[in-house]
């Protein structure tokens, strides 16, 4: 297990450099620049800003320099907002993102392999045409039409009712915000409810067909019916010899979209305004704020990489038949 997780790790060492390397590139070489704005700049005083964040070296040492802080842990200064740096960025929506996307995770697998299950057990019935007609509406929806249609077709007539009925402030779903704005400890199920659906919607219908098309598959192997058999009970079969294999699948998709739902999704947190990294990302990217865009770049790939990692591990640890000996 130790020489497969080695191997999966300089594997993915290569992928983090070319990644940082072209979008490094990729940014410095598109048109304009992070003291391009709409106001002018004094020629003076945007010489002075290039010298100063070392903007008016060649590219090669550019990349030199930046390359160096990195692998010291400097992910650098942002090039607009001047009070913090990428590092403090991140840090200040961190908890924000890994609070809506660790919640979003946990629904998406709960739901979506609890439906799987229901819908393979009771496969061409009424309960699993009901269940696909879901599952296809999740993935057919993207979740920047999801959104405002929840808020204007759940939150706004829950919020109205509960309103004429109890107080007329009170809020049972709200349309966007987080509360506090800078203590996320203090999120509450009224604040997190939207996101937290609207992000995992379609990894509960990716996750239930997978898991359904799975444990059909496993239902009918040859060790199953010899389980049953034996006269062992049919939850103690499911339980015992086909929820492990019939996870394996899941779980080979759960890489990626573990790090998309725990970093955020950027649509989702820029429609309910949520202070997270990927409010940051959009912002600095439509402000070509080098640093930032860089950062978030690097932290994105850092996560999926160890997620896929981690990934890869438990897939060799459910199917040995992966393993490297």
């Amino acid at each position: 297990m130790f020489k497969y997780a080695l191997r999966r790790l300089l594997i993915a060492l290569p992928v983090l450099f070319i990644a940082i390397t072209f979008a490094f590139f990729v940014l410095r070489l598109a048109p304009g620049g992070p003291f391009d704005g709409e106001r002018p700049m004094h020629p003076e005083v945007k010489a002075n800003l290039k010298k100063h964040y070392n903007l008016d070296k060649p590219l090669v040492v550019q990349y030199g320099i930046y390359m160096k802080n990195v692998f010291r842990g400097d992910l650098g200064p942002s090039f607009v907002d001047r009070t913090y740096t990428v590092n403090e960025k991140i840090k200040q929506g961190l908890p924000f993102s890994l609070t809506l996307g660790g919640m979003a995770l946990l629904t998406a697998i709960f739901i979506g392999t609890t439906s799987g299950i229901i819908g393979a057990f009771r496969q061409n019935t009424r309960v699993d045409y009901i269940i696909a007609f879901i599952v296809l509406f999740g993935i057919v929806i993207p979740n920047f039409i999801m959104a405002p249609l929840m808020q204007e077709y759940l939150a706004k007539p829950l919020n109205a009712l509960a309103s004429k009925i109890f107080d007329k402030n009170m809020i049972v779903l709200a349309m966007s915000g987080w509360g506090d704005p800078v203590k996320w400890k203090n999120i509450t199920f009224t604040h997190l409810f939207l996101p937290v659906i609207v992000l995992a919607f379609p990894h509960i219908a990716r996750i239930s067909r997978l898991m359904r098309a799975s444990t059909i598959e496993i239902l009918g192997t040859n060790y199953i019916r010899t389980a049953r058999a034996k006269g062992i009970g049919e939850r103690l079969t499911i339980i015992r010899h086909a929820l492990k294999p019939a996870f394996i699948p899941v779980l080979s998709y759960l890489g990626p979209a573990t790090g998309y739902m725990l970093t955020g999704s950027l649509v989702v947190e820029t429609i309910f305004g949520l202070p997270g990294v990927g409010s940051f990302f959009i912002e600095a990217s439509l402000n070509r704020d080098y640093g930032v865009v860089l950062g978030m770049v690097i932290f994105y790939v850092i996560l999926i990489t160890s997620l896929n990692l981690i990934v890869d591990i438990l897939y060799a640890y459910l199917d040995p038949k992966v393993r490297v000996k």
